[in-house]
């Protein structure tokens, strides 16, 4: 019984305290300007602190929308250069005349589903028929190839991604090196395999991997990843290794390219094999 009494003694006094505080600062208010001012300073310190940490968190919560608009702004400044850099390559300094630019068509793109778990990878990309994208087109990032389209609707658009053991691309050792197909290795997510080089061609490790340009879907100097280690293969040539410049895991902006002249080329040479 005592400890109950000094526990109700405790609260009565806490009470009686709190109560005594709030008739005190209430006597404050109204008694003087100069205690009226201190109250509100101390009242308005309080709201400026929770204000500006209210802004802090949603500044916090807006850094992914904000990065999402930087990244598509990137992709888009990335197709100007791109085709600018083309205009320029084959444009004569004295020339007067308008020179189209390298014969691709660049459309920016968002992946909304994609798969790097399997042997036969794909890509959904939020572009299609509507957005002017088309069967066969290529799509790229400035690090890479990442697949080509195979199936598109009005809105989106299905791409068999480079990460598909059915997929392969004319690649070249530096600029002016030797040209071969260029696969996923099919293990890891950051490898290639660079196969059919002959044998006498010299190449160092680290040297860059570039597009070649040799096919209808990919425009030329892609920068593709650096050469690794190699093997003979039968004898007769060179399977080199490639570390991939793309990350795969990590897309989510890309561009989708079309080959203007794809009809005319396969025309006479045949449509091209993935």
């Amino acid at each position: 019984m005592p400890r109950e009494k000094s526990v109700a003694a405790g609260i009565v006094s806490l009470a009686v305290f709190l109560l005594l505080e709030a008739a005190s600062l209430l006597m404050l208010t109204h008694n003087g300007t100069l205690q009226r001012l201190a109250v509100a300073r101390i009242g308005h310190g309080f709201m400026a602190k929770t204000w500006g940490t209210t802004q802090r968190i949603s500044g916090y919560f807006s850094l992914a929308r904000t990065n999402d608009e930087l990244a598509q702004e990137n992709h888009s400044l990335t197709e100007r250069l791109r085709a600018l850099k083309a205009v320029a390559e084959v444009t004569p300094y004295d020339s007067l005349t308008a020179v189209p630019p390298d014969g691709f068509k660049y459309t920016s793109a968002k992946i909304i589903k994609s798969g790097t778990n399997s042997q036969h990878n794909y890509i959904l990309i939020d572009k299609g028929s509507d957005d002017g994208i088309v069967q066969n087109a290529g799509i790229i990032t400035s690090k890479g190839v990442v697949g080509i389209v195979e199936a598109v609707s009005r809105h989106y658009a299905y791409a068999i991604s480079f990460l598909n053991t059915e997929v392969n691309i004319s690649a070249r050792i530096g600029t002016d090196g030797a040209v071969g197909p260029l696969a996923w290795d099919g293990t890891s997510t950051n490898r290639g395999l660079l196969k059919e080089i002959s044998l006498h061609v010299k190449f160092a490790p680290g040297d860059t991997v570039y597009t070649s340009g040799y096919s209808t879907i990919f425009p030329a100097d892609i920068p593709l990843g650096v050469t690794g280690d190699a093997r003979v293969i039968n004898g007769a040539t060179n399977e080199i290794q490639v570390t991939l410049f793309q990350d795969y895991t990590m897309l989510k902006y890309v561009t989708v390219v079309e080959n203007l002249h794809r009809e005319e080329i396969e025309s006479l040479t045949g449509p091209e094999k993935k």
